[in-house]
């Protein structure tokens, strides 16, 4: 097992949540030295089904967001289980969840009346689909559903045809990502106040967050923003462009790039034609710029044109597939795949401390593989475990 050398050593985290945003907060904190116990119902987190590929008891998917985490089942439904749960919590920093919105309160557990009177330091993070009020509060939200409704289907796709899902799960996972924030900022709120506090993430929240540019165009403009394409909705040239060969995509986010893009491709013509000679103008002929650009790139390499360009600081790039991302040597230079173990290997933190950096220490559990262990720990004795285990409360680790 690697060091834990996180900034979050000592924080423990209880984390009671399933599928994506919740468990890749908890992992995102597990990657940087918090104590996280992922506590799965006796009917699995969903995704360790989500395949194929499979490898043991679970898919690929579920491995993505749950390393650096010790897993035990626990049946909360029971009486026994929930009492397990609120000794797991007598020490805890932190407990994460997305129930339904009133299985906790069903429970006796609700954070209100119960939690943070009898634990006054807990961090309570609650993942929703919609909040626990309003028009939709308490409905039952998943990443491509908040995709429509949040309106990001309706600015994705090409400009004749039809909305499209973002090819992967960026509502959930931005969730997850305010969901860790929301932590953070607790924990030094903690720091002054002494108090826990309750932290909501929800996805309906982070769908409309990532509306930039289209929402701040739309109030300022009162035009409904439509597709695109490949294409910025402000900038120009900012697309995918055809070569000789394979794509690229060029991102010519000022003049000084674009006169540079000119220059490299012989067409310096172009810095002085009035219908490109600013950004505002570009946009507005839009076509007939990718027209002459893409009439001159189809004379280049696009892997070489794309090296060219930005060595010549024209921000640009080869449109990759996710086998040459993982073979790229710069993939390897930054360390951004990780092996634990001789059977994982997962995507490192992008985030990089040079004093406390992240480490990698264990690998996704397998179904209740610490179960005993962690109740142990926490006070249990073997008899009493077995008891439980007879009772159908815990799970056994399958040998």
């Amino acid at each position: 097992m690697n060091m834990n050398t996180g900034a979050l050593q000592g924080i423990k985290i209880v984390d009671l949540s399933r599928v994506l945003g919740g468990p890749f907060s908890a992992q995102v904190l597990a990657d940087h030295g918090a104590d996280v116990i992922k506590v799965e119902p006796p009917q699995k987190d969903e995704t360790r089904f989500w395949g194929p590929p499979f490898r043991q008891d679970s898919a690929a998917y579920f491995s993505g967001i749950n390393r650096n985490k010790k897993g035990i089942v626990v049946d909360l439904t029971k009486v026994e289980g929930r009492d397990i749960l609120l000794k797991l919590l007598e020490d805890a920093d932190v407990v994460v969840e997305n129930f339904k919105i009133g299985t906790l309160e069903k429970w006796g557990l609700g954070y209100e009346d119960v939690l943070s009177k009898k634990f006054p330091r807990l961090i309570h993070c609650r993942v929703t689909g919609f909040g626990m009020d309003g028009p939709l509060g308490g409905l039952p939200g998943y990443d491509s559903v908040i995709q429509a409704m949040t309106g990001i289907m309706s600015v994705n796709g090409e400009p004749e045809g039809e909305s499209l899902r973002v090819g992967l799960p960026v509502v959930d996972m931005v969730t997850g990502l305010n969901a860790a924030i929301g932590i953070l900022l607790a924990i030094q709120a903690r720091h002054k106040t002494g108090q826990g506090q309750l932290v909501e993430a929800a996805l309906f929240d982070t769908g409309i967050s990532l509306l930039h540019p289209h929402i701040p165009n739309y109030m300022w403009s009162g035009n409904i923003p439509q597709k695109t394409g490949n294409a910025h909705p402000n900038i120009t040239p900012y697309d995918a462009y055809q070569t000789g060969s394979s794509p690229i995509y060029i991102a010519a986010g000022n003049d000084q790039q674009f006169a540079k893009l000119c220059h490299h491709l012989n067409l310096q013509n172009l810095t002085t034609d009035a219908r490109f000679i600013s950004n505002a103008q570009r946009c507005s002929n839009k076509k007939e710029l990718k027209a002459i650009l893409e009439q001159c790139l189809i004379n280049y390499d696009g892997n070489k044109i794309a090296h060219d360009l930005i060595q010549k600081g024209v921000p640009c790039g080869p449109i990759l597939n996710i086998e040459e991302v993982v073979q790229h040597p710069h993939t390897q230079h930054r360390k951004m795949l990780i092996p634990i173990g001789d059977e994982y290997v997962g995507i490192a933190s992008p985030i990089k401390l040079s004093q406390t950096p992240a480490s990698y220490r264990m690998a996704p559990p397998s179904f209740s593989q610490h179960t005993a262990d962690v109740l142990l720990k926490h006070g249990f004795s073997q008899e009493q475990i077995n008891l439980l285990i007879e009772h159908q409360i815990i799970q056994p680790e399958k040998p």
